[in-house]
């Protein structure tokens, strides 16, 4: 039988703490829970005991998978590797603008969320799947790839970074078109992917994206020429997520 992803479109113009703190307590819920079983475990490892050990363990709450989307209101992230220098504004430059900042408990540098874009955040539970942090980002990859090889659009991975671009191995021509940051907690993940889809992009010329000089950014609508519906993609996102992760999707409302 499938692993169940629960999926849950949070819509447009959310404020990026709102769904962090969201994204926590989905986390520390499943945390919670490995944790509890962990220990019921030992407590119950006499031999004398091993039949109500396999009974209450399998009574007990098990992890639960779920897959946020969602699309910000502007905002730049800085990641735990991040340096402050990479935002290319100042304060009040920035607040005039309408841009919030945040440091978060991600990998990465900065990054930028905000209108147009499809950020995606899976809360799994790694130890059902593969515990692999490296195989997990290379999947998420796949996902974007696949979804923008329905448009037409040839992505791939550049060597020694995570994210998505495009023409990778020519120089000068690397844009990229999806950025990634996890976070993962006894094999529970957060945080995850922001596509550009009708994304605004001079909000990147504010930033040096994921700390990555001499590197554009580009949208889907920028390489195919038109605005692409929002929730067409968020379609092909989650068909291809279901394929990757070999899951079966459950839409809650």
């Amino acid at each position: 039988m499938k692993k169940k992803v629960y999926v849950k479109d949070l819509g447009q113009n959310r404020p990026y703490k709102e769904i962090w703190d969201l994204q926590e307590s989905l986390l520390h819920d499943n945390v919670r829970i490995k944790f509890e079983k962990s220990q019921a475990s030992k407590e119950n490892s006499d031999p004398a005991n091993k039949n109500e050990a396999t009974r209450k363990a399998g009574d007990a709450p098990q992890t639960k998978n779920h897959f946020l989307l969602v699309e910000h209101n502007p905002v730049f992230t800085i990641g735990k590797n991040g340096e402050i220098t990479h935002v290319l504004i100042n304060e009040e430059e920035r607040e005039k603008k309408g841009i919030e900042l945040y440091r978060v408990n991600r990998g990465g540098d900065i990054t930028f969320h905000g209108p147009g874009q499809i950020v995606g955040y899976p809360i799994i539970d790694l130890d059902t799947f593969k515990p692999d942090l490296g195989w997990y980002l290379r999947n998420l990859e796949e996902v974007i790839i696949l979804t923008l090889m329905e448009y037409g659009v040839t992505a791939g991975r550049s060597p020694g970074e995570t994210g998505v671009w495009l023409d990778h191995g020519i120089s000068g021509k690397e844009r990229k078109i999806c950025a990634m940051g996890v976070r993962c907690s006894r094999w529970i993940t957060m945080h995850g992917f922001a596509l550009n889809v009708n994304t605004p992009l001079h909000y990147f010329n504010y930033i040096i994206p994921c700390g990555i000089q001499n590197k554009q950014v580009t949208s889907l609508q920028k390489e195919v020429g038109y605005e692409v519906p929002m929730e067409e993609v968020k379609q092909k996102v989650k068909k291809n997520f279901q394929v990757v992760f070999d899951v079966e999707i459950i839409e809650q409302s």
